[in-house]
């Protein structure tokens, strides 16, 4: 396997549960070797999280840390079936890198179909790069339908590391992020793996997701993590 350049889904004691600086972060990353990494505080529906102003003051900090490029940003809620985002549109203009993603403590469910239409509509938003951990269970969802909108849109889906830890005890994660990446390798659309660091150590950590990339012999090709050339012409991020 190549070397991995970046690691854009990352959050620090920002975000209220996580237990690392942005320093830290920074810090840990470059001695890791990237080129590249985002930190992507949860909005405001994820309880102790920053206060949108926190966004809003993003400009203050260099984009270059330690030798690496910093892209700061957030991930956002998806908090119903509508797709509808929880942060407001001028708060998300201000933001290099955009992650939307379903959390069970701020989503009101849908049905399976609802569920499915609601994230293709978060895919299909403009201001959407990613969306985080489609895979995990949170939410039952079709994958075909989802894979096809993300090519469409030129949004990258996730195959999230750290819903695949034991720890979190969500069964049907391996299954589905089997099924994405399976799909994602039929219509040929990228990924980007996601470590959803909450502390420095787990920064670049992808151990469970190469075990699925392996199994399913996905193509590097398609493998944003790979080249932060290809990934920031694909989302067209400057």
């Amino acid at each position: 396997m190549k070397k991995v350049e970046l690691d854009v889904h990352t959050h620090t004691v920002a975000s209220g549960h996580a237990f690392s600086t942005l320093q830290e972060m920074a810090q840990a990353a470059a001695e890791k070797g990237l080129k590249v990494l985002g930190i992507t505080e949860h909005s405001p529906g994820i309880p102790g999280t920053c206060n949108p102003i926190y966004f809003r003051n993003l400009h203050v900090v260099p984009r270059r840390m330690y030798g690496i490029e910093l892209l700061l940003g957030a991930e956002i809620n998806i908090i119903d079936a509508k797709g509808t985002l929880d942060l407001d549109e001028k708060t998300m203009q201000m933001l290099d890198i955009r992650i939307a993603g379903i959390h069970s403590l701020c989503y009101s469910q849908g049905t399976r179909e609802e569920n499915t239409q609601g994230m293709i509509n978060a895919i299909a938003n403009p201001y959407t790069h990613i969306i985080s951990h489609p895979g995990d269970g949170t939410a039952q969802l079709d994958f075909e339908p989802i894979v096809l909108a993300a090519k469409e849109h030129r949004t990258l889906l996730e195959i999230n590391n750290s819903s695949l830890k034991p720890c979190r005890n969500k069964a049907e994660a391996r299954g589905n992020n089997l099924e994405i990446l399976r799909l994602c390798k039929k219509y040929e659309v990228p990924v980007i793996l996601g470590s959803d660091a909450h502390i420095s150590f787990d920064i670049a950590t992808y151990d469970y997701v190469w075990q699925l990339v392996d199994e399913t012999g996905f193509p590097e090709e398609l493998i944003m993590n790979l080249s932060v050339e290809k990934f920031e012409d694909y989302l067209n991020i400057k």
